[in-house]
């Protein structure tokens, strides 16, 4: 499986070229988007038996979901932060 839409190129340039860092934004916001979508299945599944509710909502992966909001600008970080969580990461490794 490749990135095909929205291009990789695009998704780097909204990462500042870091491969590492668009794959921990996109990683992160699939996570927090299946999670979201475990919820709602578990409260439709109270009120009715129903399957695959996942693929009703979304209708799409949710790494594709964070890649498309990656591209869109709706999915972003704050540098600073970033850099500052990886340096604190890097001083537990030393």
């Amino acid at each position: 499986m490749s990135v095909t839409r929205p291009e990789i190129d695009t998704l780097l340039e909204k990462t500042e070229q870091n491969p590492f860092l668009l794959c921990a934004l996109a990683s992160k916001r699939a996570c927090d988007i299946n999670n979201m979508i475990r919820g709602q299945h578990h409260r439709v599944t109270a009120i009715q038996d129903f399957d695959d509710i996942t693929t009703i909502i979304s209708g799409k992966d949710t790494v594709s979901i964070a890649m498309d909001e990656i591209e869109s600008g709706t999915l972003s970080f704050v540098k600073e932060d970033f850099d500052n969580d990886l340096k604190a990461q890097n001083i537990g490794i030393i």
